[in-house]
């Protein structure tokens, strides 16, 4: 059995490493290049992912650290979370793109995932100076305060906000949320990163919003905090994510029913496709 880790402390390490890494060099013109066709990594996901793997190990000694920089050279790491029974999940920069081009919309993340299950995280935005945290059962934290995400009003699709990040849509899914967008009001065509997205769409700055892509460390932390928020993180077919699955495709909102009724709306439910 895990015994859960000081999320206290967590949050106090990914603080910490923002205030040696990247609070000192936003702004500046630092070493980047691309990993992968259009996705970028820099000194800063390196330093910060080294420093916060050393900080989690000594926090809880026996769970094994998944960073996004080392499982881009290490895929066999995401294996950890079927395998082991509990496993860190660390997301360095999340918006590595708006860190260089000195947007402050870029947040750290930290997940806990046990048996499958994501029971703790930490999304912390330098440049805003919000901490948001959430342990599961305990309900969803922005600096001390508890927050609720109230539920949408559904029954008019033309009447919810949301954003669909249509980048890594196939040829097929684009065409359908094309065929689709129409009956939407305030449908937006894109987002910035996940580790701000997820704490809008729990203050209540949006009713849902499309990723296609769903890398774990992106996702399991916004997901968690929506969740113990009120809201809900599912996938096409109505289930609730899991940060192990592997699928295309995932919509969070404010409510179970909102996520239902939007991928209704854009054509992708695929109820029972499992």
């Amino acid at each position: 059995m895990t015994t859960a880790p000081d999320l206290a402390a967590v949050a106090a390490l990914v603080r910490d490493v923002a205030e040696q890494v990247h609070l000192p060099l936003f702004g500046l013109a630092i070493e980047h290049e691309e990993k992968s066709p259009g996705e970028l990594v820099s000194r800063v996901d390196r330093e910060a992912e080294l420093l916060l793997t050393d900080g989690l190990r000594q926090i809880a000694p026996t769970i094994p650290v998944v960073g996004e920089e080392a499982a881009a050279h290490d895929a066999e790491l995401l294996g950890l979370l079927q395998s082991a029974e509990a496993v860190w999940l660390v997301d360095p920069l999340d918006g590595t793109a708006q860190f260089l081009a000195a947007s402050p919309d870029h947040a750290i993340m930290v997940a806990l995932v046990v048996r499958g299950e994501t029971v703790a995280a930490v999304v912390h935005q330098p440049q805003h100076g919000r901490t948001y945290s959430a342990e599961s059962g305990a309900g969803t934290w922005r600096d001390g305060h508890r927050l609720h995400r109230p539920s949408a009003d559904s029954s008019n699709l033309a009447g919810l906000r949301g954003a669909v990040l249509r980048r890594f849509m196939d040829e097929e899914a684009l065409a359908i949320v094309n065929r689709h967008e129409a009956a939407f009001g305030d449908l937006t065509p894109n987002s910035t990163c996940a580790g701000v997205e997820y704490p809008r769409l729990v203050e209540g700055e949006a009713d849902f919003l499309l990723f296609w892509r769903t890398l774990p460390w992106d996702h399991a932390p916004g997901a968690l905090l929506l969740s113990e928020a009120g809201g809900a993180a599912l996938r096409l077919d109505g289930s609730t994510y899991r940060p192990a699955d592997h699928e295309s495709g995932l919509v969070a909102a404010a409510d179970r029913r909102t996520a239902t009724t939007v991928l209704s709306g854009l054509g992708l439910y695929r109820a029972g496709s499992r």
